[in-house]
């Protein structure tokens, strides 16, 4: 069952992550990205191993519905909702899952420390599901197993004004979960998600592939100091500023005039042109929070692709800041440091706060 996540991440143009080249969050139902057994995880009943489990096939039962309702209470899991670890490796917590999901990592640059994983998780037919989730994770499946480390579904939906024409597909994503996990070492560890539902437990597994050092600029670091588009770089043509409809208005200011003087929110991303699909809904949650920041922030959105073309490869600005995957959010303080970084899909809490380490 972790070697399929294995595979998708082995799958990616960069060691790290490749949204551009990958459906990160295995939207294979509504992307059409492909729906092979390389891309999705198998069921959590098998056990990260793939070896079958008596007592799970005994417990098993068909895939559950996507738990919509359940939104609401996803977004606020408890600890008293998922089993102690209790001594039992990876294995042994799988077997006490009922029936499984698909997990879509939504990130894959992680270094030692305690890092951000995020996914969404959906029914073999690709509907996504919601309920209180959380995640174990340990260096092997029969290792000792840390967790569980509950994982808030984090929404992205937005108020109907700040929707975009890329943002109004029918079975669209409406929450991305995370959580922070401990990740002390290089290496691959071993990630089993449990999700609450009245039916019992579901489950799903995958795997975080841990670099020592990542070339991307980081929280605490100094940005590289690019110049982004503006109306002026391109000569009017707000068609190369963002390929969203209705056109967003984060382009007043270049990157480098502002860095060190005003806290900023820097945005990759490209939402016509994103494969995974997400980059849509993140850059509403954008727009719609730049009405409560704008008097304090600089909003700022760089496209991805040269002349908006996947076919002229990536953006100098993207390439200055190491990046290969998009979406990607930096915020940045008064002094030129950046306070936040987001990686993949991220919704309206995490954003949120991000915006306000940089106003601290």
């Amino acid at each position: 069952m972790a070697g399929t996540q294995r595979g998708m991440i082995n799958g990616m143009r960069h060691p790290h992550a490749s949204v551009l080249a990958l459906c990160a969050l295995a939207l294979i139902a509504i992307a059409g990205c492909g729906s092979s057994s390389t891309s999705s995880s198998s069921t959590a009943a098998a056990g990260p191993t793939g070896t079958t489990s008596d007592t799970a096939t005994t417990q098993s039962a068909p895939v559950l519905p996507p738990a919509v309702a359940q939104l609401p209470a996803a977004e606020h899991p408890r600890a008293g909702q998922f089993p102690a670890v209790g001594g039992r490796n990876l294995n042994q917590l799988a077997t006490l899952a009922r029936s499984s999901v698909q997990l879509g990592a939504a990130t894959g640059t992680f270094t030692p420390g305690v890092r951000r994983f995020a996914f969404a998780l959906t029914t073999g037919s690709g509907a996504f599901v919601y309920a209180p989730t959380a995640l174990y994770i340990s260096t092997s499946p029969r290792a000792p197993v840390k967790g569980p480390f509950l994982a808030p579904a984090d929404p992205l939906a937005v108020a109907p004004r700040f929707r975009s024409k890329q943002n109004t597909g029918p079975g669209g994503i409406e929450a991305i979960y995370a959580a922070a996990v401990p990740v002390a070492h290089t290496g691959t560890y071993d990630v089993l998600s449990l999700t609450r539902t009245p039916h019992g437990l579901i489950g799903s597994s995958g795997e975080i592939a841990v670099a020592a050092t990542s070339p991307i600029p980081n929280v605490g670091q100094r940005p590289p100091a690019i110049a982004t588009d503006t109306p002026a770089s391109v000569h009017g043509d707000i068609a190369l500023l963002t390929t969203r409809t209705p056109a967003d208005d984060m382009h007043a200011v270049s990157f480098n005039q502002v860095l060190g003087k005003h806290p900023i929110a820097l945005l990759f991303s490209t939402p016509q042109l994103c494969i995974s699909r997400v980059c849509g809904p993140v850059t509403d949650v954008v727009v719609q929070l730049e009405q409560q920041f704008r008097n304090r922030i600089a909003f700022i959105h760089e496209e991805v692709y040269v002349d908006n073309n996947p076919a002229k490869g990536l953006r100098p600005q993207l390439k200055s800041f190491h990046l290969e995957t998009e979406p990607w959010l930096f915020t940045v303080n008064s002094k030129g440091v950046i306070a936040a970084r987001l990686e993949g899909s991220f919704g309206v809490n995490e954003t949120r706060q991000a915006l306000q380490e940089a106003l601290q």
